[in-house]
């Protein structure tokens, strides 16, 4: 199994995937939906498993002595420690631009979502979107990526404009708050740091089941 993850984060992903991760420096710009970032990532990963697919790495894997459950959760392990990575990165930029920069006049005159826990949370939905259609589309079948990826596009754009509009609607000011309100937000955060986490863990069960039913 470790060594099967280890061919996924070396071989197997595509140097992009890496290069990519620098999109978290969105997570500074003011005036713009700094949510979409996920979205960059998520194509990374999606054009790595296209390339994977081309270069028939799958059937290339499945010869090795591994369980097809194992391979499933491997590609699951690789694209979770990404997502995990890329949000350490924009956590980190969050606190600098939330702590240090938060009485900046870019950003206390920003109408577009504000870098604070709740940010962090639209993000995980987003990756979450990920783990679920696409991952889980293309295990179903071990090649389809095509659909799986438009429904994922789709269903991204919707988390990012709900984070987006949201902080608009009366009462609901405080998720985009860059000082107080930590509490709220925060708890945004938890929230759909457990629904990614249960959420994912499933999506890759479901696909575990999936593939094994698979005959290639």
């Amino acid at each position: 199994m470790k060594q099967l993850v280890k061919k996924e984060f070396t071989f197997t992903a595509l140097p992009l995937c890496y290069l990519f991760l620098l999109f978290s420096g969105m997570t500074m710009i003011p005036g713009y939906p700094i949510a979409m970032s996920s979205f960059f990532l998520c194509l990374s990963l999606f054009q790595s498993m296209m390339n994977s697919r081309e270069q028939n790495d799958l059937s290339y894997t499945l010869l090795l002595p591994v369980s097809k459950a194992d391979v499933v959760k491997a590609n699951y392990l690789f694209c979770v420690g990404m997502q995990l990575l890329f949000f350490l990165l924009c956590a980190v930029l969050t606190a600098i631009r939330a702590g240090f920069l938060s009485e900046t006049a870019v950003y206390t005159q920003n109408a577009m979502m504000n870098a604070n826990p709740a940010y962090l949370g639209n993000l995980l939905l987003v990756f979450l979107s990920f783990n679920v259609l696409v991952l889980g589309g293309y295990w179903k079948t071990g090649y389809a990526l095509g659909k799986p990826f438009v429904y994922f596009s789709i269903t991204a754009f919707l988390i990012v404009a709900a984070g987006e509009t949201l902080h608009h609607i009366p009462g609901l000011e405080w998720l985009n708050a860059t000082a107080g309100h930590w509490g709220l937000q925060t708890t945004v955060l938890l929230l759909c740091a457990i629904a990614y986490a249960l959420g994912s863990r499933l999506a890759m069960k479901k696909a575990q089941r999936r593939f094994d039913k698979v005959d290639l």
